[in-house]
């Protein structure tokens, strides 16, 4: 006997789950529903199958092929147009005219003994014989009613209330003998139960009603679909599910890697090559497809996850669908009831209400409050470039992919033949990645000189020497499992928020520049890239009287690049220096707020039992540096900033400092002590850099361990800002820590707000109108002087749905009491 699977219904009531996805490839316990049903099939011998598609027919086609990964043979009926339930098996008549044949829906959840109907059904002599099961509520089914041998007296279909007279309603599961064909008109919609069984009663043919024991469930709505999840994983069930049961109830699939400080509290299933990490909690009836990634802190109860989802730290999901490729960021919510579809992304701290719908390719933004369904709109703006470049999660947000996109609009803003250097940190993902993108440069006819892994200064460097710009690939700093792609310009630089602009456009509209066969670029990897390094550092900075002074200074390399240049650094720097962390480890490109800072306090340690000068630590990529005094105290980055100002400064007498407004104005005040100057940028790297690349220019820095050494660079050097404060250091001949306590205490605090881009005009409108007649700064957002010297800065983030406010007082105190002021007028105007 063959079977017939009907798999071609749209499940327009499951939408947006089946707004790209036929209704039988949805998952039950990670598993399609028809699958679970040609299973059920096969339990019973029913392996021969002919499967009727219509909506989305070659998704199905794909997934299932000849059948023969189950030990099936499959076969297909097309169906051009929707033929109805029994038009559709009409349109596979050729296939199942020989013998008796059963049809079942190949989206309903059952495991009825199907070897008991079809006996029931030949004993019976029957014609047609319509499986049938007893449901608390039959309004949403077809009502039978059989006489005591089991013949059938009478259909209704969906009744209401008043027209309800018995709870044996019809499961569309049917066995059928060839004549049945007779009675069905081909190419035209013809259904079973409203067409042609009240024909074959009337003509008085044997039509049988076999009243089944056993599970069955139409997953046709939102609540049905969860409701066969949380039945399937409480055993009510008869199915087979993939991989283990490491505890009572709690399915763990093949591969899956779940971290033992996770909370799991069955019944619930995580399926093949998940990754749960630590902290994460996942409660009764959740489901979580292959490979999604759930972040510490996240909680799951009664959720429902598709394929391929990242679910994001602090995030919280409650009895909710998310399709598959969906992102859900950092601390994100989404409540009881609400559906997510595939390939969407759900912005950090945003929440979706109980109910809603979010259709397949949306993008919710951070912060939002969403409590209406999402359709046809995408809610929020796709933002390339941000305040590192391109960044985001590693194969989450930033795919090779992408990379590749990316790479191939970039060369298409430059001319055929140009030349970039490409560079890395000494993390796995940024070498796969910067490969990806060193393929795409060359097919669209860019010569690529790769320097591997690299100081970032040192990429921005050799990038100046001949090339039309750079790209380096970077692990986020404090965030393990992102990464940025920096593109720089011709000098070593990011690019200007005008080019990025450009290039933004460029890859929006997928625009790439392919180059002919002759035309593929070249690649070359140059040699000696540290000694010209070093040697054009020691040139360019000032090193008089380090010989003589005898500074003993311990250098943490803290096993990022920077250790890639220091031997050649320190060997003719003319120091004491004791390196520690020289060694390169690839599974810690980036080190947390955390780490770093216990990292500083070992440091101070060695600084202080060593009795050096001071101590000076790199990040990761060699970057920034951060300072340790001979007393082994770490001295903060803002304070860091001060004491290198006022070195400079002292030293110079004249000249043009570059500082982003966020700094505290105590720095004007050394600066103006001095006869020198300070030039306000906006918080962009690139504005920094335009300073730095002034004539006047003598420092530059922007208070997060980031400093310009102009004489050098008119970017952030690590290296470069190390050799000039060891040459300061010798010739003032004072302690960092004397240093130090001459400089007055600054008061700085920072506060960060989640608003929806709609609202963010409408938020800078209500400050500027709230600031009345105090002093207003809008060299970058809004700066507001209070009449006793307090100021307060409101900037909307370029990149994110944020409002970052800073505020200075003389005391803390004060500075926080201004920072609640405006943060209540930020909020309110939002509202």
């Amino acid at each position: 006997m063959k079977a017939v699977v009907m798999a071609g219904g749209e499940g327009t009531r499951l939408r947006p789950m089946t707004a790209s996805m036929p209704k039988p490839l949805l998952p039950v316990a990670n598993r399609p529903i028809m699958e679970h049903v040609l299973r059920l099939l096969k339990r019973h011998g029913l392996s021969e199958t002919v499967v009727t598609v219509q909506f989305l027919a070659s998704l199905v086609r794909s997934y299932f092929g000849d059948g023969e990964e189950l030990g099936m043979e499959l076969t297909y009926a097309n169906e051009e147009k929707p033929l109805g339930t029994a038009g559709s098996v009409k349109n596979a008549e050729e296939a199942l005219k020989d013998d008796s044949f059963l049809v079942i829906s190949g989206d309903a959840l059952t495991d009825f003994d199907l070897t008991d109907l079809v006996r029931f059904h030949r004993e019976q002599g029957a014609m047609v014989t319509v499986c049938l099961t007893r449901v608390p509520n039959p309004l949403e089914f077809g009502i039978t009613i059989v006489d005591d041998e089991g013949k059938v007296e009478r259909f209704l279909e969906k009744p209401t209330w008043g027209q309800v007279f018995s709870d044996t309603v019809n499961t569309g599961i049917y066995v059928m003998e060839p004549e049945v064909f007779d009675y069905v008109e081909a190419d035209v919609p013809v259904d079973w139960s409203g067409d042609v069984f009240p024909q074959l009663m009337k003509e008085g043919k044997p039509i049988y009603g076999y009243v089944a024991e056993g599970y069955w469930e139409d997953v046709g709505t939102h609540e049905s679909y969860v409701k066969a999840q949380a039945d399937v994983l409480e055993g009510k069930v008869d199915v087979d599910l993939d991989g283990f049961e490491i505890s009572p109830g709690v399915w763990v699939a093949e591969g899956a890697e779940v971290h033992a400080d996770a909370v799991l509290r069955g019944p619930l299933y995580i399926g093949d090559y998940a990754k749960v990490e630590s902290g994460a909690e996942i409660r009764e009836h959740t489901v979580v497809g292959s490979n999604v990634v759930v972040k510490s802190g996240a909680f799951l109860h009664k959720a429902v996850v598709h394929d391929n989802v990242y679910i994001g730290q602090q995030s919280n999901l409650r009895g909710c669908v998310v399709g598959k490729n969906t992102d859900v960021m950092r601390s994100a919510r989404i409540e009881d009831g609400a559906v997510i579809g595939d390939e969407c992304l759900i912005g950090e701290e945003s929440i979706v209400q109980g109910n809603v719908r979010v259709y397949p390719f949306k993008t919710i933004e951070a912060g939002a409050f969403v409590n209406t369904s999402v359709i046809w709109e995408s809610r929020g703006q796709a933002h390339l470039f941000g305040a590192r470049g391109v960044s985001g999660i590693l194969n989450v947000e930033i795919t090779p992919e992408l990379a590749v996109r990316l790479a191939g609009a970039y060369a298409t803003t430059l001319k055929k033949g140009s030349t970039v250097t490409t560079a890395r940190d000494h993390s796995r993902g940024a070498r796969a990645l910067k490969r990806a993108m060193i393929s795409a440069l060359q097919a669209s006819a860019i010569d690529v000189r790769d320097l591997e892994n690299v100081p970032l200064p040192v990429a921005r460097q050799q990038t100046a020497r001949g090339s039309a710009g750079g790209i380096m690939i970077r692990t986020t700093p404090g965030v393990p499992d992102s990464v940025d792609i920096m593109f720089f310009d011709e000098r070593g630089a990011d690019l200007s928020q005008a080019r990025q602009r450009k290039l933004d456009r460029v890859y929006a509209r997928q625009e790439y520049r392919r180059a002919f066969p002759g035309e593929i670029g070249d690649l070359r990897f140059p040699a000696s890239v540290y000694d010209a390094y070093t040697g054009s550092l020691l040139r360019a900075v000032n090193t008089a009287g380090v010989q003589d002074a005898g500074l003993k200074v311990v250098v943490d390399a803290a096993h990022g690049s920077a250790a890639l240049v220091l031997p050649s650094l320190l060997g003719r720097l003319g120091v004491d220096a004791l390196t520690i962390n020289p060694g390169l480890d690839e599974a810690r490109p980036t080190e947390t707020r955390e780490e770093r800072r216990a990292g500083l306090v070992r440091l101070g340690e060695i600084v202080a039992s060593a009795h050096a000068d001071f101590g000076v630590r790199f990040d990761p990529v060699g970057e920034r540096i951060s300072l340790v005094d001979e007393r082994g105290r770490v001295i903060e980055d803002e304070r860091t900033l001060l004491v290198f100002l006022d070195l400079v400064v002292a030293e110079r007498r004249s000249g043009l400092v570059g500082l982003p407004v966020t700094t505290t104005r105590i720095a004007e005040q050394v600066a103006a002590y001095h006869g020198t100057r300070v030039e306000w940028t906006t918080t962009s790297p690139d504005d920094l850099t335009r300073v730095g690349r002034d004539d006047a220019a003598i420092f530059g820095g922007d208070g997060r361990a980031g400093f310009i050494v102009p004489e050098f660079s008119s970017v952030f050097d690590g290296a470069a800002a190390f050799v000039r404060l060891v040459g300061l250091v010798a010739r003032t001949q004072l302690t960092l820590s004397q240093i130090e306590e001459r400089i007055p205490r600054a008061h700085v605090t920072r506060r960060d707000l989640a608003t929806p881009w709609a609202v963010k005009g409408l938020i800078m409108r209500h400050v500027v109108e709230a600031a009345g007649e105090r002093r207003v700064d809008t060299t970058d957002g809004v700066r507001i002087v209070e009449p006793d010297g307090r100021w307060v800065l409101i900037l909307p983030d370029r990149a994110e749905a944020v409002t970052h406010l800073w505020a200075e007082g003389p005391d803390a105190t004060s500075a926080e009491v201004l920072l609640d002021e405006w943060a209540a007028v930020v909020e309110g105007a939002g509202k």
